[in-house]
């Protein structure tokens, strides 16, 4: 595929970056002549300075040839400008990278496609979703859910007090029978390798497991790993962030009850007249003390927000040390992210990755519907819809030419997601969703074109 980029700031070299590893043919745009230098050492792109909203510009960058072209500029004027010239230019798709959440909810009443904009993507707004559902689903570290919850992927660290620990997935599948949810991916403890379970796959303690489960399985898996749903109502937000105050509206409509420290006086009487159901306090979220005198061990949950990767995870800490049920911190540093079974915070949430698993769908081959990748797991999960024309369509799992470093972790059909297990028969219209490693994912794409 040949892509477009426009911004060569975090998100834009993050993308261009994993872009790359795919053998994608990129051009990657940005007026800033440093970080153009740093891409352009550092990965195997093409590289153009000049200003992304310029015909010159994109006809040097061959636009009118373009599968997609994204834009990930700091403006969201330049982004929503590129997105409309490039597809009046010839290019195939369209990307725009916004902050003003208004023009996401608003998308039915709008129809950007028709202004040539072919998706609208908010980080902010994706943060401040898989914090919610980081809450709904609280004893879990990682969640994602497929068409509204008919399948929820949840990540879980295996206690060793978890009946099935010590044995193998077909004995836990025999112990167990009836179960609503399948192991789709692992991680051993104090390990960086990403292992797809198969029938003879240890359980150990320590694990970092990833499930597919359906609505009814969400209980079974809490029995199951001796985690408790634990309610959440009282919530300190840390920053009052973009991530802050839209997490903080989203929580105060669902009747949690939501405190909000922010440093900037300023902006913290902004975010009040914004927020009335939330109590918001301008102090330094670093003070221990102001964090205790504010009632730190009352909080069912503790979310740090703030523009500072180490600040979010260092006052995370100090609120584990309080016993807070959950905690989740913003971070922009990868290297964190890849940490963050280590750290001690009980979810690490990244802006650039969550655009990125949104953007990525769009250069997948075959009909990709979502895309996420797993917390520092060497993992993607693609839900696909199945063809008539597909390979897989009419066969039963087992069947299947499927390689040993992917799994089908459940389908939905007719509404309604099921557990697929190696006797079921795939057909048309059926969205599979898999789990795999980077290396399969080519062979998985061919199965479902």
């Amino acid at each position: 595929m040949k892509i477009i980029i426009a911004g060569a700031g975090e998100v834009g070299f993050h993308l261009a970056k994993l872009l790359s590893y795919e053998s994608q043919e990129i051009t990657l745009i940005d007026t800033n002549k440093e970080s153009l230098a740093h891409a352009d050492t550092h990965l195997d792109i093409r590289v153009l300075r000049g200003d992304a909203t310029s015909v010159s510009v994109l006809r040097d960058a061959k636009v009118e040839t373009s599968d997609l072209v994204i834009g990930v500029t700091a403006s969201e004027t330049t982004n929503i400008t590129l997105c409309m010239l490039a597809k009046q230019l010839g290019s195939k798709r369209t990307i725009a990278r916004i902050s003003n959440t208004e023009f996401v909810d608003n998308r039915e009443l709008i129809k950007f496609p028709e202004l040539g904009i072919d998706e609208l993507i908010s980080p902010e707004e994706l943060a401040a979703s898989e914090i919610q559902l980081l809450l709904n689903q609280s004893a879990f570290n990682n969640t994602y859910e497929f068409e509204e919850g008919l399948l929820i992927m949840v990540g879980v660290s295996l206690p060793k007090s978890a009946p099935f620990v010590g044995k193998m997935v077909k004995e836990a599948a025999q112990i167990f029978p009836g179960l609503h949810f399948m192991p789709i991916a692992l991680q051993r403890k104090g390990t960086q390798y990403t292992l797809i379970p198969r029938g003879d796959t240890v359980f150990k303690d320590g694990d970092q497991v990833y499930f597919v489960t359906d609505s009814t399985g969400v209980d079974e898996l809490y029995k199951l790993t001796g985690k408790k749903k634990e309610e959440i109502k009282n919530v300190m937000i840390l920053g009052g962030s973009k991530v802050g105050f839209k997490t903080a509206r989203d929580l105060c409509d669902k009747k949690f009850n939501v405190k909000l420290i922010e440093k900037d006086k300023a902006k913290a009487f902004e975010i009040a007249d914004g927020l009335p159901n939330a109590l918001v306090i301008n102090g330094d979220c670093r003070n221990v003390e102001l964090l205790e005198e504010e009632s730190l061990d009352s909080m069912d949950a503790f979310i740090a927000v703030t523009g500072n990767s180490e600040t979010n995870i260092m006052s995370c800490l100090v609120a584990k040390s309080k016993k807070i049920k959950k905690t989740i911190a913003l971070v922009e540093n990868m290297d964190y992210f890849q940490l963050s079974q280590s750290i001690g915070v009980d979810t690490l949430i990244n802006k650039k990755l969550l655009a990125a698993n949104n953007i990525f769908r769009y250069i997948r081959k075959g009909e990709v519907v979502a895309l996420t990748r797993l917390n520092n797991l060497n993992a993607e999960i693609l839900e696909f819809i199945v063809k008539a024309t597909s390979e897989v369509t009419g066969k039963i799992i087992r069947e299947l030419d499927f390689p040993r470093t992917a799994i089908i972790g459940g389908v939905i059909r007719d509404g309604k997601g099921i557990i697929a297990l190696g006797d079921f028969e795939i057909k048309e219209g059926d969205r599979v969703v898999v789990c795999c490693l980077p290396r399969s994912i080519p062979r998985i794409e061919k199965l479902f074109l």
